[in-house]
């Protein structure tokens, strides 16, 4: 194993940059035994398993999320920091496909809680501290805008927007623009 100088690190980047170029689904430890041609077995030091692999990646793809939103939102509120997150998921859905599809990737509980998922749920947050949301209207944003952004970049990069005008980042610049309306705009509970 130290001939080819692998780690667990160095595993899991390699199945990240594995799952970016033939999805996410199909990355296993034999397909990254393949890639460094080494016996799957040898892997099995660094890995338990492909559930254990696909697991780290995910954690790896959610840390690359939160770093990038928490730059993008640095100093910004209201609009700009709702474009600037919203461009970061649909900037890394296009750039990573794979590693993105791997952030959707089911965690038990106590995996999750540990993620930086919950990072995200706070950047999330920070955004619609600038629209005056209180709860449970802020739980509510919260999903409506894990759900646009994700429906949005998912039929995006799957091509569903590519044969029709407008071009798909004029309906994205349009769909942030609505959200920024509704968010300040939101309805009140009866």
């Amino acid at each position: 194993m130290a001939r080819a100088g692998l780690t667990t690190e160095r595993l899991v980047r390699a199945g990240a940059e594995l799952a970016d170029e033939v999805g996410f689904d199909q990355v296993t430890v034999s397909a990254l035994a393949r890639r460094f041609d080494v016996k799957v077995a040898s892997l099995y030091s660094h890995l338990r398993n492909s559930q254990d692999l696909k697991t780290r990646i995910a954690l790896l793809a959610l840390e690359e999320l939160a770093d990038r939103a928490a730059e993008a939102l640095a100093g910004r509120s209201g609009k700009d920091a709702l474009g600037a997150f919203a461009h970061v998921y649909r900037d890394y859905a296009r750039a990573h496909p794979g590693r993105y599809a791997a952030a959707r990737h089911p965690l038990d509980s106590a995996t999750a809680a540990g993620s930086a998922g919950v990072r995200i749920a706070q950047l999330t947050r920070a955004v619609l501290r600038g629209y005056d949301l209180t709860e449970p209207d802020q739980t509510h944003a919260v999903r409506l805008l894990g759900s646009v952004f994700h429906g949005y970049v998912s039929l995006e990069t799957a091509g569903g927007f590519s044969h029709s005008a407008p071009d798909s980042g004029e309906s994205w610049a349009r769909i942030l623009d609505a959200l920024d309306s509704l968010l300040r705009t939101w309805p009140a509970h009866p």
